[in-house]
């Protein structure tokens, strides 16, 4: 790795806690379709996917149709949900005002739904236009494909090789995840916001003495 000259965010599960009330949402509708599965299980294996591309896998996996309306069902409950319970991930805000390096958040969620839980947590306006939502690229350039990545860094003329992304599952790369994560390439897994500026610090050292 060399030296970080910009820190991409991911934003559910990261900034907020909106990965876990998603997959309650998800379980609830999949489990009234026919198809059982618990909150637990939803998280562990779909967090970071969207949920077309949920569906698209447990249809291929279980041969079953899945509705198209649990698309449209889907979101509108979410949005629900999220406006009224989502909060902000412990230790976000103060990790936020430490972080001197330019940085943005690059999502799966819509533009929407991204302005409406920042907005409720209080750290839409730290970010300002530099959020940015794979969606807007197109609905086959969502993660886990580099594309919004890619987007972020062109947005702040970096080259990819030096951002740092911090993100919270296998597909945009919970403790149950930390070796899913390392084994996909993550580069180091920490568990509280609080220590996230203290592992920049010490990557960006790190990087520097091996270009020395």
């Amino acid at each position: 790795m060399t030296s970080i000259d910009l820190i991409i965010f991911d934003c559910d599960g990261v900034l907020v806690d909106s990965e876990i009330i998603a997959s309650e949402v998800e379980a609830e509708l999949l489990t009234e379709a026919g198809y059982p599965i618990s909150t637990e299980e939803m998280a562990e294996r779909f967090a970071g996917m969207t949920w077309h591309n949920t569906l698209l896998a447990i249809e291929k996996e279980a041969d079953i149709p899945l509705s198209a309306t649990l698309i449209t069902k889907n979101e509108a409950i979410l949005d629900k949900r999220l406006a009224s319970d989502v909060q902000i991930i412990d230790g976000v805000k103060p990790m936020l005002v430490q972080i001197t390096l330019p940085h943005c958040i690059c999502s799966n969620s819509t533009s929407a739904r991204l302005a409406m839980m920042l907005a409720k947590v209080g750290i839409k306006d730290h970010f300002g236009k530099h959020i940015y939502s794979a969606r807007d690229l197109g609905e086959d350039k969502v993660k886990p494909k580099p594309d919004i990545f890619l987007h972020g860094a062109k947005q702040f003329g970096v080259d990819p090789s030096r951002v740092l992304v911090i993100e919270d599952s296998v597909h945009g790369v919970h403790d149950a995840h930390a070796d899913k994560l390392t084994e996909a390439g993550a580069e180091t897994v920490i568990s509280r916001m609080s220590a996230l500026p203290g592992v920049i610090a010490a990557l960006s050292e790190w990087s520097e003495s091996l270009m020395a």
